[in-house]
């Protein structure tokens, strides 16, 4: 069973904050430098003569049932953008991407977390969105304290939150519910040791439950371990789509 399409995906960004053309053209070529780009390949102006870079180019692949994959390349290869897209957090500019069951995200700390509540209310919150009863509420807020171990700091408003503290929340909260398609970025791995052991532990666990995954990570170690796929993103295009080994091999050794 298919669980990820995509077909033909094109994304480009808009460089706003100024009409001076040369003004936009310079700013267009910085960000076109920082994706690794060359400037004349990745600029191009759309119908509204906006000058936009091209982060997203030709992207196909089809994932099915049980398969895990992994997303690898340099910064600004476009792994991060990709995730984005299948999360529906942006738009194709052209092709189509779908994705088939619920989607479960470790893409940013904050998405979907409520600053001003607490961590109690964001955990009861998140629950309340997914129609979850009494009973299983309080198993998911008792699976999330232990992960967590914020203790106290619960009560207190997420916007109090250390960065790893708010990451030891989200990640926790992320993965107590099993989705069909897990879609996740690096910034768990920024935890400390003990929390990176237990992360490992707790997604492996979900994974296993989860139809499929798809991770972008700069961990050799971790790509071997979780993937069974990958994916080498270049300059916004697929450069190589393979087993794991075969990929990662390949891209260390440039």
């Amino acid at each position: 069973m298919t669980r990820i399409l995509v077909d033909r995906l094109s994304l480009q960004f808009p460089v706003y904050h100024s009409e001076n053309r040369t003004l936009k053209r310079s700013m267009a070529h910085a960000v076109a430098n920082r994706t690794g780009q060359r400037a004349g390949s990745a600029l191009v102006e759309d119908a509204r003569h906006r000058v936009t870079v091209d982060v997203l180019r030709e992207i196909s692949f089809v994932l099915g049932k049980g398969e895990r994959l992994g997303l690898i390349g340099g910064n600004g290869a476009g792994k991060t953008t990709l995730l984005r897209a299948l999360a529906g957090i942006y738009e194709p500019v052209s092709g189509r991407v779908r994705v088939c069951g619920s989607i479960g995200t470790l893409l940013d700390t904050q998405l979907g977390m409520n600053m001003e509540l607490t961590g109690m209310e964001n955990i009861r919150l998140r629950c309340l969105s997914h129609g979850f009863g009494k009973a299983q509420t309080g198993l998911i807020v008792r699976d999330v304290s232990e992960f967590a171990e914020l203790g106290d700091f619960l009560a207190l408003p997420v916007k109090t939150y250390s960065s790893g503290m708010l990451v030891r929340l989200a990640f926790g909260l992320a993965t107590s519910i099993t989705p069909d398609v897990l879609l996740m970025d690096e910034w768990f791995m920024a935890g400390d040791i003990t929390f990176l052991e237990k992360a490992k532990k707790r997604i492996e666990n979900l994974v296993q439950d989860a139809d499929t995954l798809v991770m972008s990570s700069h961990q050799p170690e971790i790509i071997r371990r979780w993937c069974t796929r990958l994916i080498w993103l270049d300059k916004g295009r697929i450069r190589m789509d393979g087993e794991t080994n075969e990929v990662l091999d390949a891209y260390l050794a440039t």
